[in-house]
């Protein structure tokens, strides 16, 4: 697909000697190749002069491309060994823009953007820790997934990919003292500044092991009284290498993997995987399978949804919601495990399609669930939305401000909370979405109690968009019979035996996805999910970067709760609804 290039040619003139070159992308994303001297001044104006406004930095990685077979003629020409890679986002003129940096060297660096756009901090920290790349200007340049004394950077393709290339794990005294004098908390070490020349703050550890932070997430507090001065978040402690992982795999057995990202969201990790495989191969998805992937993706948003309602309510108080939401999510998953044959993690998308096709007697069981929910909601509405509690608890706490929310890169319920209407499903429709009728709740005030009420009416839309599934579900095939669709149709296979060596090999190697990139994001249960894929040609991704939506929200948490209380920042935590595993992959 050609780049729409107006936003280049929009930079050609103020910036003639900073542009390499242009690119053509799968995904049509104009990308552009930027001197790295002048990279901060582009950005810069991109943000804030550019016509199209692109004023959120919506994703921050790099690409190790030392050893790329099939790579840009620009990083070719620029002999670059990395590429540092910014996507941006303009809300005004629904574009996004990719920026190049080509880095060469050991030890490459690149200018910081953290006085750009706040979210770059944990962004380039990051990049630091998976590829060595240092950014000058940093306030907090230190490892952020990885421990302390971690040794090399695991996404330089010349870092071990499985712990059997690497030396047996050991723990001598020696070693476990040391680590327990690093786990020890020193404000200067973690840029925390004293305040006050004459007085000191007093500093408590909420986490890793904490009901409140959902997950072994680390929270450390300044405390002035039990007023929170500033808070510092240590997160890590869930890192598994997803990204590493997908690197290794082939592009089809990556697909359990998706699953545990947000692992309150199964299947709609695999849409958003796939869709950028199935850009970048070609592959045209089957009506049928489309609107049954949305139909189940929209399930479990409910499923995810009904977890946050009864956790959310149980940080506040509230003992018995939880009970109640965790029975009805049995109630979806019983549909989900009729269908798929798996319940959280039921790994059932496919490149092309879906797995199988739905069962005898699904209709039943989604009207059953549809029928089932709505006098659940309202019980709820009362139980805990209308509790005065409740309401006391996150009316006017946490406030984040249009402007705030786009700064630090929070997408979804979270930033629809501050009254902005944007969804992907409406502003860039995916497999099929733009077919259905439903409103995108918002509430103006950007507060705990915004956020919560946003994700209650979205319960609502998702059961209107999945009675539309059951009422208007397409005949046809459930999957693709493109070539690389995988596992492959298998009608034919006994038929010649060209058929079926290439269906053996479809299955037992995958398919070798044609050179390129791709990054298509979906509109996940906890906001803007997208997978930004590099394939070199072969039967593995070269590069597969997940971009999360939980890493950007609990980065901005400190902004957050400065001068409110410690029940307080319990509150705002719940309202984010986030997954360690989708912070830290």
């Amino acid at each position: 697909m050609a780049a729409d290039n107006t936003a280049i040619s929009e930079l050609a003139p103020v910036f003639k000697d900073a542009i390499i070159g242009s690119e053509n992308t799968k995904d049509g994303v104009p990308t552009v190749w930027i001197n790295p001297d002048r990279a901060k001044d582009v950005l810069a104006y991109l943000k804030n002069q550019s016509p199209k406004r692109f004023s959120m930095l919506y994703d921050l990685t790099a690409i190790d491309e030392r050893v790329r077979q099939h790579g840009p003629a620009f990083q070719e020409q620029t002999g670059g060994d990395y590429t540092v890679v910014y996507h941006l986002l303009s809300y005004e003129a629904n574009e996004d823009i990719r920026i190049k940096v080509p880095l060469s060297g050991e030890s490459p660096s690149a200018s910081s953007i953290t006085d750009i756009w706040p979210a770059a901090n944990w962004y380039e920290r990051e990049v630091w820790d998976m590829f060595g790349i240092g950014f000058t200007g940093h306030p907090f340049l230190k490892r952020i997934l990885m421990p302390h004394d971690w040794q090399g950077h695991p996404l330089r393709k010349d870092h071990p990919a499985r712990a059997t290339e690497m030396g047996p794990f050991s723990m001598p005294d020696t070693k476990e003292m040391q680590i327990e004098h690093e786990i020890q908390f020193r404000p200067d070490q973690w840029g925390i500044t004293p305040k006050k020349a004459d007085t000191g703050f007093m500093f408590l550890n909420l986490g890793p092991h904490h009901p409140g932070t959902h997950g072994v997430l680390r929270i450390v507090l300044e405390l002035d009284g039990e007023e929170i001065v500033d808070c510092v978040v240590d997160i890590g402690y869930h890192h598994r290498g997803a990204e590493k992982m997908g690197e290794r795999q082939s592009w089809h057995t990556f697909i359990p993997y998706t699953d545990r990202i947000d692992y309150l969201s199964g299947v709609m990790n695999n849409l958003a995987y796939l869709l950028s495989v199935e850009k970048l191969a070609g592959i045209d998805v089957p009506d049928r399978a489309k609107v049954i992937r949305i139909m189940m993706t929209e399930l479990f948003r409910i499923a995810s949804h009904l977890v946050w309602y009864g956790t959310f309510a149980q940080d506040l108080g509230a003992l018995s919601p939880v009970f109640y939401t965790f029975t009805d999510r049995e109630m979806a998953y019983r549909v989900i495990e009729a269908v798929c044959g798996g319940r959280m993690h039921p790994e059932w998308f496919r490149i092309g399609g879906v797995a199988q096709d739905l069962p005898q007697g699904w209709q039943t069981l989604i009207k059953d669930f549809l029928d089932y929910m709505p006098k659940r909601l309202k019980e709820y509405d009362v139980l805990v939305m209308k509790n005065p509690i409740f309401k006391a608890r996150t009316k006017g706490i946490g406030k984040l401000t249009l402007e705030e929310a786009i700064d630090w890169g929070i997408t979804g319920p979270n930033l629809r909370a501050c009254g902005f209407e944007w969804d992907f499903r409406k502003k860039r429709p995916y497999s099929g979405i733009e077919h259905f009728e439903f409103e995108i709740p918002t509430v103006a005030d950007g507060d705990c109690w915004s956020r919560a009420a946003v994700r209650v009416e979205e319960i609502k839309q998702s059961m209107r968009i999945i009675r539309q599934c059951m009422d208007n579900m397409p005949e046809g095939p459930y999957k693709s019979d493109h070539p690389l669709a995988t596992p492959p149709v298998k009608k034919h296979t006994m038929h010649d035996i060209e058929t079926l060596i290439d269906h053996f090999l479809n299955v037992s190697w995958g398919p070798p996805i044609p050179p390129g990139e791709a990054a298509i994001g979906i509109e996940a249960a906890k906001g803007n999910n997208t997978y930004y894929l590099v394939s070199d040609g072969s039967t593995t991704s070269y590069r597969t970067r997940i971009r999360t939506p939980s890493f950007p929200h609990i980065q901005a948490l400190p902004m957050m709760s400065r001068g409110l209380m410690i029940p307080d920042l319990i509150a705002i935590l719940g309202s984010l609804d986030f997954i360690l595993a989708d912070i830290d992959r």
